[in-house]
């Protein structure tokens, strides 16, 4: 039987990774798994409540932090890079751009990183050529046969900043929201 309590959605450059929690509240097992994949067990605990620190996608500090709430009841958070979730969610939709297509029958997410122009394609870091143009600058790759595109063009507001388009095999991509 298992004692999976939380399940989280974590998105990041090089994909959406998925983070399991099974605390056993009578035996204090705890064991981690992220992406199916096992990262932490222990079995026996007396101590129910505290924390459970792990990595996710080699560079990423997660916490798991284990409350009680009243009586047998529990709360579990996730903490990523020393901030809630939430919070790490709405700092990485400052610092990245997404778009999901389907190209050649697969579905494939697109990551832009604001901040160093790396750009990442299902996972993996894309190999890019930069360029100016006139209104701004275009960063080209290529996924499979397709020739791809971030144009990146000042939107005249200080407030609105850099809009980054997508634009594959001559056609604009929406962003998508994760």
């Amino acid at each position: 039987m298992s004692d999976i309590v939380a399940v989280w959605e974590v998105a990041l450059s090089d994909g959406v990774h998925k983070v399991q929690f099974e605390h056993g509240t009578t035996t204090g097992k705890r064991v981690i798994t992220v992406d199916n994949k096992e990262l932490l067990r222990r079995n026996w605990m007396f101590k129910l409540v505290g924390k459970e620190s792990f990595t996710i996608s080699k560079v990423h500090k997660a916490v798991i932090f284990i409350e009680a709430v009243s009586g047998f009841a529990y709360q579990y958070t996730l903490d990523v890079d020393g901030k809630p979730l939430e919070k790490f969610v709405e700092n990485r939709s400052k610092t990245t751009k997404t778009w999901t297509l389907t190209l050649d029958g697969v579905d494939t997410r697109v990551v832009l990183e604001k901040d160093t122009m790396d750009i990442w394609c299902n996972g993996k870091q894309m190999e890019t050529a930069g360029e100016f143009v006139d209104d701004g600058t275009e960063t080209h790759f290529e996924i499979g046969a397709h020739g791809c595109y971030v144009k990146a063009v000042s939107s005249g507001k200080r407030k609105d900043g850099i809009i980054h388009s997508l634009i594959v095999d001559g056609s604009e991509i929406p962003e998508s929201l994760e």
